[in-house]
């Protein structure tokens, strides 16, 4: 069980640097107008991974 729970961490934290080193990139190489644009992409993104697995579907579905 714990070993699993390490993975799953470990994926995380391998996924979050991903978008850590993106904003760092584009923050780096000037792009600031992309920032707004990627961090509402992400949103987007979790909104609907929560959307699929949690009892707060019914009500994300409204907004769209």
């Amino acid at each position: 069980m714990m070993k699993e729970v390490r993975d799953i961490l470990k994926k995380l934290k391998q996924r979050g640097l991903v978008v850590v080193e993106l904003f760092w990139f584009l923050w780096e190489a000037r792009l600031w107008w992309l920032v707004p644009m990627v961090a509402v992409l992400l949103l987007f993104g979790v909104l609907l991974i929560f959307a699929e697995s949690s009892a707060v579907a019914p009500f994300i579905y409204t907004l769209f």
